[in-house]
């Protein structure tokens, strides 16, 4: 059979890969550390999981508008005005099945082939399985350990131009935890108006911060006709398996985002838009604990990590990933992925997000104390015999 050219240009999310491949290695016997996911080991809050039985008790099981119930987007956007003190109206919302289709949908509405697009590397690998999927001409710009995982200024005004499309922006930054400075974004914005490009910024990770307050691309509204904020459930809330996101973005933008939403996905499940207002609006304390919590065990990984021999780990300041450098071990970053696997520890090489991460591992610390503990001893006896 054949089948569209196009799906050779797709990329694919390793973490989900390896995910599978642990969990055959777990019913095999083999006791597994898990690190490699992205996903909060806490579940979605009472009052959420509440929310949403009684929004299905309640009959809400049928379709909604694309871009979400009105008084849905009422609510997401009475959030974000609150948060940023903007004045956004329900006609700049739409909620979706998750952020990923953001993602999809906001390149699909803004790029053309050959258009060019500046995106992090190492980054998320969607981005660049997007960028190569609507054969968009691929900008990296690096994030690198000797900056705390940010951009280089002088870099980044090197690579956008007025050919410039998009600008992919993430903060707190998955895999790295880098988080970007309100002098960092100042200059994405000024290059945004200077070369009139649009900036996609996700922000999921942008309540785990632990250092300081967020800054993001709702800090700059004299830019909000050429941006789009990403944001969702999944990472805050302990929602993945919701499937629950949002885009926020000017009416035009809006309503082609709501056409795509039409024609891919008729609209997200009514009972989880409601759960999700309630995530929004609601008690935020199981949220205030969970972030205490990454806190602490991510003191306990970056402590441990850079007690390895040779290993370097910078601490994150958002997200729940550490990214430590094993460059000075001479192996791939593929290599010791498939070694520490072995020994019963899942974590990502880090050229699963790209060149920029060749010599460096993802480890989640979305996991207990105890099995980062674990891990970091599995980790220490591997790299004992690698020498």
């Amino acid at each position: 059979m054949k089948y569209a050219d196009r799906l050779s240009r797709l990329g694919t999310e390793t973490a989900f890969e390896l995910l599978a491949k642990a969990k055959l290695l777990e019913a095999q016997g083999v006791d597994m550390v898990h690190m490699e996911i992205g996903e909060p080991d806490f579940t979605t809050p009472r009052n959420i999981i509440d929310a949403g039985i009684q929004a299905l008790n309640d009959g809400h099981t049928h379709y909604t508008g694309s871009a979400g119930a009105l008084e849905n987007r009422k609510s997401y956007a009475d959030y974000l005005n609150r948060r940023y003190g903007a004045n956004l109206d329900w006609e700049n919302l739409v909620i979706m099945p998750g952020a990923k289709p953001v993602i999809f949908h906001s390149m699909l509405a803004i790029i053309n082939p050959g258009d060019e697009v500046v995106y992090p590397d190492p980054g998320y690998p969607i981005y660049r399985s997007l960028v190569s999927f609507l054969e968009a001409k691929a900008m990296p710009y690096g994030v690198r350990e000797e900056n705390e995982f940010r951009f280089d200024p002088e870099q980044l005004k090197s690579l956008v131009s007025d050919s410039t499309k998009l600008m992919i922006v993430n903060s707190p930054q998955n895999p790295t935890g880098g988080v970007l400075t309100y002098d960092d974004w100042r200059l994405i914005i000024d290059l945004a108006m200077k070369h009139d490009f649009w900036v996609l910024s996700d922000e999921i990770y942008s309540r785990i911060i632990y250092d300081g307050e967020h800054v993001g691309v709702m800090n700059f509204p004299e830019a909000f006709d050429r941006v789009v904020l990403l944001d969702g459930h999944s990472k805050t809330y302990a929602m993945t398996g919701w499937r629950l996101g949002y885009a926020c973005c000017n009416k035009e933008l809006a309503g082609y985002l709501t056409t795509l939403m039409t024609n891919a996905n008729s609209c997200a499940a009514a009972f989880t838009q409601i759960a999700g207002g309630e995530a929004l609006h609601g008690d935020q304390s199981a949220v205030e604990e969970m972030v205490r919590t990454f806190r602490e065990r991510r003191d306990i990984i970056v402590a441990g990590m850079n007690a390895l021999p040779g290993v370097t780990c910078h601490k994150p300041k958002g997200a729940f990933y550490v990214f430590p450098n094993f460059k000075s071990y001479g192996r791939k970053s593929k290599e010791l992925q498939e070694i520490f696997l072995k020994a019963g520890v899942a974590s990502l090489a880090g050229t699963s997000f790209g060149p920029g991460g060749e010599g460096f591992m993802r480890f989640s610390y979305a996991a207990s104390k105890e099995s980062i503990n674990k891990g970091l001893d599995r980790v220490r006896e591997v790299l004992d015999n690698l020498k």
